[in-house]
């Protein structure tokens, strides 16, 4: 299988694309100023108490407080507490952690208004994004993240992945891992750690616990609350981490800052497949140029089609999403109503595991089938989604079909779900329904470049177009373009993108970033 990783970098946004043969089946966006990322650390302040929850809100510096369970405060809270005030007693000299002290286990039936008070500074870390009205959900059991390690202070176990199976091969590793690590830390192995020697494990070591170590010289040194004292690696690098793989073809980024810092990710974690990572720097939006644009206004929305004219319709409530397999105008099969309904079933199954990757979907999913009269078929549709979720790292169950040919899955829920409008509000009439002439529109966007030249002062720009639009620009021995670039200089640079609707237009500058030519009756 061909794995490809396509990562465009915008001003105010990041967006990477998964391919595995040339198929979309992971995506994700980001705002760049966007903070409260799974795995990122803060030293926060209780806000309020809830005995009856047995938990309490934390101010992180979100719009809304996050939540903490007792249970979720680990069983080396009093540790971290108790280390906590030896830090922040010195502002001056550091305590070192290898002093510190593990204490008592915290009991497991204990309650949150004896162990917490409203006003006290806590060390957390998010395992759960804001996700509709709620906000952020927080551990207090602390770990960093490596590519074959992760790292917890005040732990005292070396554990080793499950999916490692041979006994042998567990032993060496926990064997190694126990003679390098640091005093007070405890680390779980993960899967991709198997026949790895000493040395890479030892260096991965040594980042994790100078993380650890940077996050506590942060506490010591501040005094504001809540503070952020460890942010989790870039969204480009985290999703490299956890999905990277020798089965990698190409890494394609547009942004060298963002190109320099995979590269030297990759550099570190597999030397030999550093040649991997490309800087693309063609003049077509990267997207358009790998397919990504189309094949995201394919994938999502209410209605997906697939095979042969069937369809699925995805639903998103407060509570689960709910899916609805429909034959569509499918061509009956020959062999009959049950054959037709598991081919549109087993076609349905291909396409919904590849949506639940693709927008991350979490949560209960309920999907009403096609009704099977045969046992047999039911059990193959079962088998083929289970295949199918393999791939799939967030943890999931699957239920066989009920009785009303309903299938449940619960699958890991940690950030919100994916969400792409694809339906585009008109940009010229802004949901009126009466435009301008469209006749008009290239004297419109030479009215733009005139004013950017002439008045503004920009002398080279690239004019980014729906893709008809640069077509009629485009065309003719000595087309509109050519006759712009001859009034207004060889700076004037058009190119067509998938992204923009019919009459929408965009400028960027030689050094692409966005300049905004709107009037105020556009933005209305």
């Amino acid at each position: 299988m061909n794995s490809e990783v396509v990562i465009d970098v915008q001003s105010k946004s990041i967006s990477i694309a998964l391919l595995e043969d040339k198929n979309l089946v992971e995506y994700q966006n980001e705002l760049r100023a966007a903070s409260f990322s799974v795995g990122n650390v803060y030293i926060a302040k209780v806000k309020k108490l809830m005995p009856g929850l047995n938990a309490c809100f934390v101010d992180v510096g979100y719009e809304r407080d996050a939540f903490l369970h007792y249970l979720d405060l680990g069983s080396q809270f009093s540790s971290y507490e108790k280390y906590l005030k030896q830090v922040q007693s010195d502002r001056k000299k550091l305590y070192p952690f290898s002093k510190a002290s593990r204490l008592p286990d915290l009991p497991k039936d204990g309650s949150v208004q004896n162990t917490l008070k409203a006003g006290q500074e806590v060390l957390v870390q998010i395992v759960k994004e804001p996700i509709s009205t709620k906000g952020p959900r927080l551990t207090g059991e602390i770990s960093f993240a490596g590519r074959f390690l992760i790292l917890i202070p005040f732990g005292d176990k070396v554990s080793v992945s499950s999916k490692i199976k041979s006994g042998e091969e567990r032993a060496r590793l926990k064997q190694l891992i126990q003679s390098i690590k640091p005093k007070n830390c405890g680390v779980i192995v993960r899967t991709v750690a198997e026949g790895k020697r000493v040395a890479e494990l030892d260096a991965e070591l040594k980042v994790l616990t100078k993380r650890w170590e940077d996050a506590i010289t942060k506490i010591q040194k501040t005094q504001q609350r809540p503070q952020l004292v460890f942010e989790e690696t870039s969204r480009a690098v985290a999703l490299l981490r956890d999905l990277f793989n020798p089965s990698y073809e190409n890494i394609y980024v547009n942004d060298e800052s963002v190109f320099n810092e995979v590269k030297s990710y990759v550099t570190l974690i597999a030397p030999e497949k550093a040649d991997i990572v490309k800087l693309y720097t063609g003049k077509v939006p990267i997207f358009d140029n790998f397919n990504v644009t189309k094949q995201i206004k394919s994938s999502f929305g209410k209605t997906i089609n697939y095979k042969h004219g069937a369809y699925l319709i995805i639903e998103h409530t407060e509570a689960m999403h709910v899916v609805d397999v429909n034959s569509g105008n499918r061509a009956k099969s020959d062999n009959g109503q049950e054959q037709n309904a598991l081919e549109t079933n087993l076609g349905a199954a291909d396409e919904l595991a590849r949506q639940l990757r693709l927008r991350d979907m979490g949560g209960i999913i309920v999907v009403d089938f096609i009704d099977m009269n045969l046992a047999e078929d039911r059990q193959m549709l079962y088998e083929r989604m289970c295949k199918n979720m393999q791939k799939d790292r967030a943890r999931h169950n699957i239920l066989p079909l009920s009785k009303f040919g309903l299938m449940q899955i619960t699958r890991q829920r940690v950030r919100p779900a994916m969400d792409v409008n694809v339906e585009e509000t008109c940009p010229t009439c802004n949901g009126t329904g009466i435009i301008k002439s469209s006749i008009l529109f290239t004297d419109q966007l030479e009215g733009k470049i005139d004013q950017l030249i002439n008045k503004i002062g920009v002398k080279k720009f690239y004019l980014h177009v729906h893709p008809y639009v640069a077509a009629f620009i485009n065309q003719g021995m000595f087309s509109l373009k050519r006759k712009w670039q001859l009034k207004y200089g060889f700076g004037v640079h058009i190119i067509p993108s998938q992204k923009l609707a019919f009459l929408q237009y965009e400028f960027y500058d030689a050094n692409k970033q966005f300049i905004d030519m709107k009037e105020e009756i556009e933005t209305k």
